[in-house]
């Protein structure tokens, strides 16, 4: 193992603890203040000039998170650059710590995200990029990336959070024949025993206290997360679900359908009763949880969870902002790259068959979905051997 160099951070000057990387893997400052405001903060292997890879990590995660991937790939030819993502890890010029009723939710609408990474692009001395490879939350910004600028980014990969295309205006014809839409929480809280949805109950005012004050302690209430999404929990057995309703919902494990009443620390400290915590051990070190330790405790969790806000109808914008990419499809080669024991792969109903739909992606471009066993969620960490194989054989097929 190899360390990077000591750096700062622009909320405060305190000098930040090297990273444990592997060889081969660096740590830099991206200088983009003068475009999108921020200062990235990004990891890197492989030499500039070669075609370009970005790597876009979800929550709770960092570009950490590709630790094990991106030295492979860039043996393989690629200069391969990972992000903190705005709102994430050492990543500067969002503001750290910001009241819940402050943030300007506006810096987190998709069309901002995606303008945030073609600055990063640019300040990487690049055009054009590869492929942008994302994983979860990552994954909505590989897919918006490749959507709005195909011109820029020639292909993408998804992992753990399938596309589905952006949402389209509809007309008030006649009275009644627009479809009315479901409130899930609403249709959740009628059920017994009452549910609610993460993606909701992250974006609440109480979210991010309830994240950063487990009562726990961090470092437990983190290994139970990873460890609760991933293969090692043995009740993660996911299945395609019928639509989107309640109901249909309900079979979902907890830290996806939430009881009512719980935080989602008590979910994690509910369902880790009697498990294993060293299992996630094997993919996940005692060292690598302390980074994401670390820099949770640092940067609190509200920046981060602003993603969800701004998706779950906490700003208007973003409902409009996708509106002027009605009807768009990727037109790019995709892949979508997932573990087979993830329940990520179905919480949107219908979203992996909707690769097929030529109104989703331009026909000839899927390559098609790619299940690994003996991974759930946190596919680029618990298998990366065979995440590695599977990005070749596409870059493969480009």
């Amino acid at each position: 193992m190899t360390s990077n160099m000591g750096s700062t951070t622009d909320q405060s000057n305190e000098v930040l603890p090297d990273l444990p990387l592997p060889e081969g893997i660096v740590s830099d400052y991206i200088d983009c203040s003068a475009s999108c405001g921020l200062t990235w903060h990004v990891l890197k292997a492989g030499e500039p000039g070669k075609p370009l890879v970005l790597f876009c990590h979800g929550y709770p995660e960092l570009a950490y998170s590709w630790r094990k991937i991106l030295p492979a790939i860039a043996k393989a030819g690629y200069y391969c650059v990972a992000m903190d993502q705005r709102g994430y890890g050492r990543t500067k010029g969002w503001p750290q710590r910001q009241p819940f009723e402050e943030v300007d939710l506006n810096d987190f609408v998709f069309t901002n995200l995606v303008r945030d990474l073609v600055c990063l692009v640019y300040g990487l001395g690049y055009k054009t990029v590869h492929s942008i490879i994302g994983h979860d939350f990552g994954g909505v910004s590989s897919a918006m990336a490749a959507l709005m600028r195909p011109d820029i980014f020639l292909s993408t990969v998804q992992m753990s959070h399938p596309h589905h295309r952006p949402a389209e205006p509809i007309p008030l014809q006649e009275k009644g024949e627009a479809k009315k839409k479901i409130d899930i929480q609403a249709e959740l809280a009628k059920l017994d025993p009452p549910r609610k949805h993460y993606k909701w109950y992250n974006s609440s005012p109480q979210a991010a206290h309830d994240w950063e004050n487990p009562a726990q302690g961090l470092e437990s209430f983190l290994r139970g997360y990873f460890h609760l999404k991933s293969a090692d929990w043995d009740a993660n057995k996911p299945r395609p679900l019928t639509k989107w309703g309640a109901q249909e919902l309900a079979p979902m494990p907890e830290y996806y359908i939430m009881r009512a009443e719980h935080s989602m620390p008590e979910t994690v400290a509910s369902n880790m009763a009697g498990e294993d915590f060293s299992k996630t051990e094997r993919w996940l070190s005692r060292e690598d949880l302390q980074v994401y330790c670390r820099e949770w405790a640092r940067t609190g969790f509200q920046g981060a969870l602003n993603w969800y806000r701004a998706q779950t109808g906490s700003t208007k914008q973003s409902a409009r902002d996708m509106f002027l990419f009605s009807g768009r499809k990727i037109e790019v080669p995709c892949v979508f790259i997932s573990g087979k024991q993830d329940w990520g792969n179905y919480q949107q109903p219908g979203a992996i068959e909707g690769y097929e739909d030529p109104k989703a992606v331009k026909e000839g471009c899927y390559r098609g979905a790619k299940l690994i066993d003996g991974a759930g969620h946190w596919v680029q960490q618990e298998q990366p051997d065979v995440v590695i194989k599977e990005i070749l054989a596409f870059f493969e097929t480009l």
